[in-house]
């Protein structure tokens, strides 16, 4: 197989959804030829803001404060059910500003390092596993706790305050499962010693600099600033100071967005394709948002249906809970599941049966209060 071959491939994998996402945006144009109002279906201010965002949080990571943060609080535990509790609860909190994936990508290898440390490499599988679902559900709770959030946020017209009580019963629910989780998993804790993590310090000047940037994130989020005032002012400061963190945003993500945008701009411009949709989504916006995740994942499905109903707090609901059941209902569970596939390829098979069954076990629980809420 020819390098340029190899290439196209692992483009392929990687970005599978960017891909499918092109090739109906692509199909669409063929029903709906394309004009000036292509630049309409684009949500411009959403994209600016996931785009600022991503650079704010690549920031934070690349100076090592989340580590620093991870590793002054393992100083302070002593048993493996504390050490449990604040590898798993850690992206659950942090998920709510930092978002689920930016959570995963930075705790799930810190976690590995850290029981590896200790010598308890047999908790690893079930401590990313909580790791995955507390990142899906504790960014449930805001806006810019995820990709799919931001966006329904910006369309709704919510305040954030009717956002957060929306989901918070969720969310509340999610973390005393994952304590009682961890508590009953681990009734019996061990000693461990105070595992340290050799991680860099951060200068104060590019943290002052990301926190000036993040604070811009939210009065934009807030409707106080721009969203694009923000984005162009984070790109302009990065192309000058920082031009590794601008090249690490995920560009790939932005032209899903775009390409789903103008998917779903066309399809709703196809009569029967919409009234048809709109039967399927009548009463059942919910549930058919938590089925079609379980399929093409969380964000598509909340781009897809999106246009198609106004019961945007079903919506917000069943994309978030649709983020748990298969490995690809959030794409960030793929993260964790990579991440542990490569360091322990032996253990792929009971990650994926456990991850399900877990996943599964809290869906259907969580499911069942929305039924009573």
């Amino acid at each position: 197989m020819t390098l340029p071959i190899r290439r196209i491939l692992g483009f392929l994998r990687r970005e599978t959804v960017l891909c499918v996402a092109v090739v109906l945006a692509i199909a669409s144009a063929f029903v709906v030829p394309p004009s000036a109002d292509y630049l309409g279906y684009i949500d411009w201010d959403t994209l600016a803001l996931l785009f600022s965002l991503m650079a704010v949080m690549k920031g934070y990571q690349q100076i090592g404060i989340f580590a620093r943060l991870s590793d002054a609080l393992l100083q302070r535990v002593a048993t493996t059910r504390g050490m449990v509790m604040v590898l798993v609860f850690l992206p659950f909190f942090l998920s709510m500003v930092v978002t689920n994936d930016v959570s995963l990508i930075t705790f799930v290898p810190f976690a590995l390092v850290v029981l590896r440390m200790a010598g308890w490499e047999r908790l690893i599988v079930p401590t990313v596993i909580l790791q995955t679902i507390a990142a899906n559900l504790g960014s449930m709770l805001t806006p810019m706790g995820n990709p799919q959030n931001l966006y329904l946020y910006a369309q709704s017209g919510m305040g954030f305050g009717e956002l957060v009580a929306l989901t918070l019963p969720y969310v509340a629910v999610s973390g005393i499962v994952l304590a009682a989780v961890i508590g009953v998993g681990l009734r019996r804790p061990k000693p461990v010693q105070g595992v340290s993590v050799d991680v860099h310090v951060c200068r104060r000047r590019s943290l002052v600099g990301c926190t000036g940037g993040f604070v811009l994130c939210l009065l934009a989020i807030f409707g106080l600033v721009p969203p694009w005032t923000v984005a162009a002012l984070a790109a302009v400061t990065l192309l000058v100071v920082n031009r590794r963190v601008l090249a690490s945003v995920d560009y790939a993500l932005l032209a899903t967005f775009v390409a789903f945008f103008i998917f779903i701009g066309n399809m709703g411009n196809i009569g029967p394709f919409r009234d048809l949709l709109a039967v399927m989504l009548e009463g059942r916006v919910q549930i058919v948002s938590v089925l079609a995740s379980q399929v093409v994942s969380n964000v598509p499905a909340a781009l897809l249906l999106s246009g198609f109903t106004d019961d945007w707090s079903g919506l917000i609901v069943g994309c978030n809970l649709g983020g748990l059941g298969t490995l690809i209902a959030s794409m960030a569970s793929l993260i964790s599941y990579k991440m542990v596939a490569r360091e322990y390829p032996q253990r792929r098979g009971r990650y994926l049966l456990w991850f399900t069954i877990a996943n599964l076990a809290l869906l259907a629980l969580l499911l069942m209060i929305s039924a009573v809420l």
